[in-house]
C-alpha cells in the first residue's frame, strides 16, 4: 500500500506502539490512585505531558490532556467564550476552519454572540488587514488555525496576536495546530493552541490544549478534577504515553524530515505536470515554515474534467490512498467549503485530490502514485469526452 493521505491520520511508530502495550501490560493503576501502581502511572503522565511541551516549543506552558484536536478546540472555544462574556460577544475566525472550530461557532451564534468569519483569497492566503478591520475591544476569541488541512496553506497567528495588543482587545488568541505540530514552529505568540497525537505517529484518542503560563480557563468537561481541574475523566495513560513520545520523536527530527517532504512534495508536482495537462495546484505553491507558504505536508491539487471521488477510488483500487478533503467532514455531502471560500471553480473543486505526505513515504512511492493519478485522470477525461 502507497499511503498519501497522512493529514487524515498517519501510520504509528513502533516505538509508540511498543511503549502503550508496556503501559497496558505493566502501569494499568489509575493515576489518581495514592499506592505504587496509581503513582507511576501519574509520572508517566507528567513525563508525556512535559514532552508535550517540549516539542511545542512552550516548556513554561500548561498541557491539558484531551482525547483529540476535537475536544481540545471546543474546549478552548466555549473556555474563552464563557470567560469573555462580560467584555463582548465578538468572535473573529476564518471561513477555512477545520469543522472542529467551524460548528462551534455555528452554536455559539445560537447563543448570541457574533461570529466574523474572514475569508482567503485565491492561495488560502489571510489578510491580516482584514483581521485588523474585525478585531475591536469587544472582540474575546480569535480562532485561526496554523496549518490549513486541506490546502497546507500557512496563517500569520503571531501577526493577529500583534494586531490584538495594538488595538488592545481583551480576545484571546485561540490557534489549532493539529496539522503543524511536529512540522513546523508553532506560534509563539497565541495563549492556547490544540495538538493532537495521531497527526504525528501517535495513538487516535490523544491531544492536548496548550495554555500560555499564566492563563487560567474554567473547565470544559467536569468530574473528578483531573487535569488540575480543567478536563475530568481518568486518562488514557498508554494513549498519553504514545503522545508523549511520538511528539518527542517529531520534534527531535522536524527540520531534516520536512526538508525530505518538500522534496517528495515538489517531485509529485512536478510528476504530475510531466504525465498529465491541466494540473492546478490549490494553495501556496511553495513550501516552506513561513506564513503565506506551504506546509510541505500537503498538496492539494486539481484536475479539472473528473471527480475527485472518482480518481480516489481508482487509486485505491490500486493500493494507494488519497483523499478528497478533510476526513473529519469527507462524509458530508456538498464541496469543500476551504476551496469554495478561495473562490475555485465548481469544476475544479470537483476534481480536486489531496494527497499528503509523511517520513515514511519514498521517491518511488511518489512516482508509481503520480503515473496512477495521471492515468486515472486520462482514462477520465477520454471516458467524459464520450458522453
Amino acid at each position: 500500500m502507497i499511503y498519501l493521505d497522512n493529514s487524515a491520520t498517519t501510520r504509528q511508530h513502533d516505538e509508540v506502539t511498543g511503549i502503550m502495550i508496556r503501559c497496558m501490560e505493566e502501569t494499568y493503576g489509575n493515576p489518581s490512585s495514592l499506592h505504587r501502581a496509581g503513582l507511576e502511572a501519574e509520572r508517566i503522565l507528567k513525563e508525556a505531558r512535559n514532552q508535550i511541551l517540549r516539542a511545542s516549543g512552550m516548556p513554561r506552558g500548561r498541557a491539558v490532556l484531551t482525547s483529540g484536536g476535537t475536544e481540545a478546540d471546543n474546549t478552548a472555544v466555549f473556555s474563552a467564550a464563557r470567560a469573555g462574556r462580560r467584555q463582548g460577544k465578538k468572535i473573529v475566525t476564518t471561513a477555512v476552519e477545520h469543522p472542529a472550530i467551524l460548528e462551534c461557532m455555528k452554536h455559539l451564534e445560537e447563543m448570541g454572540y457574533e461570529v466574523i468569519r474572514l475569508g482567503v483569497d485565491s492561495r488560502c492566503c489571510l489578510d491580516p488587514a482584514e483581521a485588523e478591520s474585525a478585531i475591536d475591544s469587544s472582540t474575546i476569541l480569535v480562532s485561526v488555525m496554523q496549518v490549513n488541512n486541506e490546502t497546507g496553506a500557512i496563517m500569520p497567528v503571531d501577526e493577529l496576536a500583534d494586531i490584538i495588543r495594538a488595538k488592545k482587545s481583551p480576545a484571546l488568541l485561540h490557534c489549532d495546530a493539529v496539522q503543524s505540530f511536529g512540522k513546523i514552529p508553532l506560534p509563539k505568540k497565541a495563549d492556547m493552541i490544540s495538538v493532537s497525537g495521531h497527526k504525528i505517529h501517535g495513538p487516535k484518542g490523544s491531544g492536548a490544549l496548550i495554555l500560555r503560563e499564566g492563563l487560567h480557563l474554567k473547565p470544559y468537561i467536569y468530574g473528578g478534577g483531573q487535569e488540575g481541574g480543567l478536563r475530568s475523566g481518568t486518562e488514557n495513560v498508554p494513549a498519553i504515553a504514545g503522545f508523549g513520545l511520538a511528539a518527542e520523536m517529531a520534534a527531535k527530527d522536524m527540520k531534516e524530515r520536512m526538508e525530505r517532504i518538500a522534496r517528495l512534495r515538489s517531485l509529485m508536482i512536478d510528476e504530475l505536470k510531466a504525465k498529465t495537462e491541466d494540473v492546478k495546484v490549490s494553495g501556496p505553491l511553495e513550501s516552506g515554515t513561513r506564513p503565506g507558504e506551504c506546509c510541505a505536508s500537503v498538496l492539494n491539487v486539481s484536475f479539472p474534467g473528473t471527480r475527485g471521488e472518482v480518481i480516489l477510488h481508482t487509486l485505491e483500487q490500486k493500493g494507494i490512498c488519497v483523499s478528497t478533503g478533510s476526513a473529519c467532514s469527507s462524509n458530508k455531502k456538498g464541496r469543500s467549503h476551504v476551496l469554495k471560500a478561495m473562490g475555485l471553480s465548481d469544476r475544479d473543486i470537483e476534481g480536486a485530490i489531496r494527497f499528503s505526505f509523511s517520513g515514511y513515504n519514498t521517491e518511488e512511492e511518489i512516482k508509481e502514485a503520480a503515473g496512477a493519478a495521471a492515468e486515472a485522470v486520462r482514462s477520465f477525461r477520454k471516458l467524459g469526452s464520450f458522453r
